[in-house]
């Protein structure tokens, strides 16, 4: 009897061991605890799938426990990230390329939106600024570090107008200050992204441009972090992806239940995170889009807004993103939606 007692008792250890498995997978000390992650975002639409893994316990699931900080622009997101303030965040494309061209050693391992910038003005002036050749002459404001500002940028250089002496562009905090100064007259135009677009309108401006007319398919926020935090905990950074992927996949068919998770970051009219959202103008994928990267990197030095070098290619690791998409596609391969993923890595990341 004694035996027997003893030989439960150890089955049902390894019972609790295994149901602890399920819901705190190891950590990156080897212990089965949540590895604690400081994650930067932005209060944007766009960013919803940090908010959903969060919300609906898919970071969790993968054994992180997340803490979301918020930003109010991607300059101050990733100097906090240089400083080692956060973990991981998603900030424009331009703020890292910026400081990679600096000297900082990121890694760029994902996405989480793609395109969404669009340009504003007032209702009188939208006869006369139809097209980015309409900009020369006048004066436009941007959110510094912004990934529609540098598309703007490059825009003009590829029309033959110089952005440091055909215009004046002034590079503001947020998207609300940008509203603001069109609204007042300070500026002709400005550069925002979604929902700020659907706030403008509702304020009496309109979008006369949008980022897509002017780089089609152009990547927005990535996923960056150090070199040295990638080189440390890499697994962690796998099992970050695959809730973020996962978020991505109950995203598209749960609406109410990703508009709330949203709502709780983005303090706008619901009605107005569902359009931004869902009916926008909005790339969702979280794949790293290497030839995208590269194609606004070599935009970036050709316009002159970085001096550089680099092989951006160095800086962008793709093997993580994969990692984590072929262990949810292995896991569930009757899901056609992991198989489209891995075409749509192929075509961008190969």
């Amino acid at each position: 009897m004694k035996i027997r007692k003893r030989i439960l008792t150890i089955g049902f250890v390894y019972l609790i061991a295994a149901l602890l498995w399920g819901v705190f997978p190891p950590s990156a000390s080897g212990a089965n605890t949540p590895d604690k992650v400081n994650v930067g975002y932005l209060s944007v639409t766009g960013h919803a799938k940090t908010f959903v893994a969060k919300e609906q316990g898919f970071f969790a699931k993968e054994g992180i426990d997340a803490e979301l900080v918020g930003f109010i622009n991607s300059a101050d997101g990733i100097n906090a990230l240089r400083a080692g303030k956060i973990d991981i965040g998603s900030f424009g494309t331009t703020a890292p390329l910026v400081h990679i061209s600096q000297g900082a050693d990121l890694r760029i391992i994902g996405g989480i939106m793609g395109e969404d910038a669009a340009i504003i003005t007032k209702n009188e002036n939208a006869g006369s600024i139809k097209s980015i050749k309409d900009l020369k002459g006048k004066k436009v404001a941007t959110v510094r570090l912004a990934t529609g500002d540098a598309v703007l940028r490059g825009a003009l250089y590829k029309a033959g107008i110089s952005w440091k002496t055909d215009l004046q562009i002034f590079e503001l905090k947020n998207p609300p200050a940008v509203i603001e100064a069109v609204k007042s007259g300070q500026v002709d135009a400005g550069v925002v992204w979604g929902p700020f677009d659907i706030k403008a309108e509702k304020e009496g401006l309109k979008v006369v441009i949008r980022s897509h007319d002017l780089s089609a398919g152009h990547p927005c926020c990535r996923i960056a972090l150090t070199a040295d935090e990638l080189k440390q905990h890499r697994q962690v950074w796998v099992r970050y992806l695959r809730a973020i992927l996962e978020a991505e996949r109950f995203s598209r068919d749960n609406q109410k239940a990703t508009v709330d998770a949203i709502e709780k970051y983005v303090k706008i009219d619901r009605a107005d995170i569902e359009q931004a959202f869902y009916h926008g103008h909005l790339d969702q994928a979280s794949d790293p889009n290497v030839k995208g990267v590269k194609e606004f990197w070599q935009l970036m030095v050709k316009d002159e807004f970085v001096k550089s070098n680099q092989d951006i290619s160095n800086y962008i690791d793709t093997t993580v993103y994969k990692e984590a998409l072929d262990s949810l596609a292995k896991e569930n391969p009757k899901d056609p939606y992991w198989k489209s993923l891995q075409k749509t890595f192929a075509e961008r990341d190969v």
